[in-house]
């Protein structure tokens, strides 16, 4: 009597995410933590100097977090409306925050009290910046006009109103003390210079602007508005050298990494979207469970903190040296290699006594009723949840064998409103798999062939067989639109294969031409 074998299952090649060193080092990040904020984060900014302290401005209020500190460690709540674009100094000590009664206010980190009160806007103020001489600042306002405020003297020097729309985002240069540029809802970019009395420099992004980034050095300049991303050649008058569109909705906030190389934009479809500062290709992707407004990354990149609309501030921490090691003291040292093929490779001698042990095959639960001829149950085994999600390969390898034995039929028959509704369903959702088609086609005939006397009797199996249909000519449709483009491909090569042998003829070596006579060419020889 012959032993049972196993059942093979076919096995398919896994189309997993591809691993890049972006990948890895992306995904080197804690599990986040969720902090609860008084309402949607507008802005987040990190100080430039450690601990790498960052300010969140949110509704009424602006906290400052530590980096691993889950509640404010200082609070600035002086204010009756809502703040916007709490900002941080370059020397880590005063905080700007424009506000929603147009009033610029500068605090200091390490005091309680307002240090100025900058009025002159008369509409909300959703830029607020310093220049990096750090006597100066610069604001933006929905009343159209750009404004430098003096910090010593509290005063405005300068006043711009060339924007015809609300302006929200802005950014100085860290290089020049001078220059700054704005972004507006009239679709403009506008660099500035204080020392002249217009702008120098105009960019039409298209959109709404939402934010815009300066390059550390000065040359390249980044704006987010619509669902375009762009890059802009400072150097070359503001020449538009590329233009991305990566998201589906609104991009509201971009941010670079420590190094430079790499770009991230944060937008309303709740994805941030990392890029390649040479390619401008998107090398990683993180999801979120709101749409984001505000986006910061620290310093060498060891927090990731975002704002989201429903007022949640997620932050994730990255994975240090030392958590790695804690982690892998905690894994239960295991046997090593050696120990499992330990006297594999040994010879036996000529007086050695050889014993051997018979090895013991462990069958899965459906094999082990394939065995004893339980073809329903084996298929009811395989349609469990656990395998029919997860292992499909292996569902449809009990179907192909329980067809080549004859018996799928006798499995398929007898099935009450609940199994039979599982099984359409399985066939629903991977009837058009290329892998699995050709067993499952049959599947549904052989289901066709035994319910269709008792259709009508349920709306639920009903529905799934009009399903089903669809599916179906829908997929007939599909293979015959790929049919009539392989025709018209092999007519387009056939064509152009034989326009290549037309004009390119083949001269024989050492041969007559052809049409010429060879007795010319042996006389001219």
């Amino acid at each position: 009597m012959t032993t049972y074998k196993p059942l093979r299952v076919q096995s398919y090649p896994k189309l997993g995410e591809k691993v890049t060193q972006d990948t890895i080092y992306w995904k080197n990040y804690k599990t986040a933590v969720q902090i609860k904020e008084f309402g949607a984060v507008t802005k987040i900014d990190f100080s430039p100097l450690s601990p790498y302290n960052y300010a969140v401005t949110a509704s009424t209020r602006i906290h400052v977090y530590g980096q691993y500190s889950q509640e404010p460690i200082k609070t600035f709540s002086r204010f009756k409306v809502p703040a916007y674009c709490g900002t941080y100094r370059d020397d880590g000590k005063l905080l700007v925050s424009g506000c929603e009664d147009g009033v610029v206010r500068l605090f200091d980190i390490d005091g309680k009290g307002i240090l100025r009160q900058l009025s002159g806007h008369t509409k909300a103020v959703h830029l607020t910046d310093f220049t990096s001489d750090k006597y100066r600042i610069l604001s933006g306002s929905d009343d159209y006009t750009t404004r430098l405020w003096d910090i010593a003297n509290s005063t405005q020097l300068l006043s711009y109103n060339e924007h015809t729309d609300y302006i929200r985002c802005g950014t100085t240069s860290k290089l020049n003390p001078d220059l700054f540029v704005t972004g507006s809802y009239d679709h403009t970019i506008k660099v500035f210079d204080a020392r002249t009395d217009s702008s120098v420099m105009t960019m039409d992004h298209g959109q709404p602007v939402e934010s815009v980034l300066l390059f550390p050095s000065g040359g390249l300049l980044v704006s987010a508005g619509g669902r375009y991303v762009k890059v802009w050649d400072m150097l070359k008058g503001g020449q538009e050298l590329v233009s991305l569109r990566n998201h589906h909705k609104t991009v509201t906030s971009l941010c670079l990494s420590s190094s430079g190389h790499r770009l991230l934009s944060g937008s309303l479809d709740r994805h941030v979207k990392v890029y390649s500062t040479t390619t401008y290709k998107v090398v990683h992707s993180f999801d979120y469970a709101a749409s984001i407004l505000s986006l910061a990354l620290a310093p060498e990149d060891k927090v990731i903190v975002v704002g989201m609309t429903n007022g949640v501030l997620n932050v994730r921490h990255k994975k240090q040296a030392e958590d790695k090691v804690e982690a892998a003291s905690k894994k239960r040292r295991r046997p090593a290699y050696r120990f499992f093929v330990k006297g594999k490779d040994y010879m036996p001698k000529q007086d050695d006594l050889l014993v051997s042990k018979p090895v013991k095959t462990h069958l899965k639960k459906y094999d082990r009723q394939l065995k004893s001829f339980e073809v329903s149950e084996a298929l009811n085994t395989v349609l469990q949840p656990h395998i029919r999600v997860k292992r499909p390969e292996v569902t449809v390898a009990v179907m192909q064998e329980l067809n080549r034995r004859g018996t799928l039929k006798s499995a398929l028959a007898g099935r009450d409103e609940k199994n039979l509704t599982i099984l359409l369903s399985f066939l629903i959702r991977h009837i058009v798999d290329p892998r699995f088609a050709p067993v499952l086609v049959n599947v549904a005939d052989m289901i066709l062939d035994i319910y269709i006397l008792v259709a009508g009797q349920s709306a639920v199996i009903d529905k799934q067989f009009v399903k089903l249909q669809e599916l179906i000519e829908k997929e007939i449709d599909y293979q015959e639109e790929l049919v009539e483009v392989l025709g018209m491909m092999d007519t387009l090569f056939a064509t152009m294969t034989a326009k290549k042998e037309a004009a390119a003829p083949e001269r024989k070596p050492n041969g007559p031409v052809d049409g010429q006579d060879p007795s010319v060419t042996m006389e001219t020889a």
